[in-house]
């Protein structure tokens, strides 16, 4: 009886042992390389100042430039006339892929976060409510770290981005459609300078 009382610790070890190494994070994080950069810096550069925006004529946007000696870090987060204004990140149903446009935003943002080191950014995932609530924790998960790979990419320290995922929990938009549901598909970036 003490002899199958001990292989079942054994086994209850082992099994511990495993289930611990496997949650271990690894170390080499895969990232997608995009192949086609868009550099929206006024002179080519990407030089990670912050930029205005200005509608182009093909619905898209321009960027124009600021000098950022002229701005703090605060205040160049402050204004609502820059490519840094724009802290929400869409996503289609049940994706974690970054559209073009989003990539564009987030190059302006790496950067600004990669030339500020007291610069932190918590990287809030969201899912809209179809779903069950574990999935949707993981999807609001999967797309912050998508949101993170991109600006750790562009330069931005590990110790300066938080992820955490709401899933369905805290929805932009109230209602049972899909322009609803397209809104809470997101990842917020909320800053906080020290």
């Amino acid at each position: 009886m003490r002899y199958i009382s001990m292989i079942n610790k054994l086994y209850l070890l082992a099994f511990l042992a495993l289930f611990v190494s496997a949650c271990a994070t690894t170390q080499g994080e895969e990232v997608t390389v995009v192949e086609e950069s868009v550099d929206i810096s006024a002179e080519g550069e990407g030089d990670g100042s912050a930029t205005p925006i200005e509608e182009s004529t093909d619905g898209g946007a321009m960027a124009m430039p600021i000098a950022e000696d002229d701005l703090s870090a605060e205040e160049m987060l402050e204004q609502s006339d820059t490519a840094l204004a724009n802290r929400t990140i869409y996503f289609e149903f049940d994706s974690a892929n970054l559209t073009d446009e989003s990539l564009n935003f987030l190059e302006v943002h790496g950067n600004f976060i990669a030339d500020n080191g007291n610069v932190h950014v918590r990287l809030e995932g969201h899912a809209d409510e179809r779903g069950s609530r574990e999935y949707n924790i993981g999807l609001g998960d999967r797309r912050a770290q998508s949101v993170r790979r991109v600006l750790l990419v562009q330069g931005a320290s590990s110790d300066q981005i938080e992820t955490v995922s709401y899933g369905e929990e805290q929805p932009a938009v109230m209602g049972h459609t899909e322009d609803a549901w397209a809104k809470n598909r997101r990842v917020e970036l909320i800053y906080t300078v020290n």
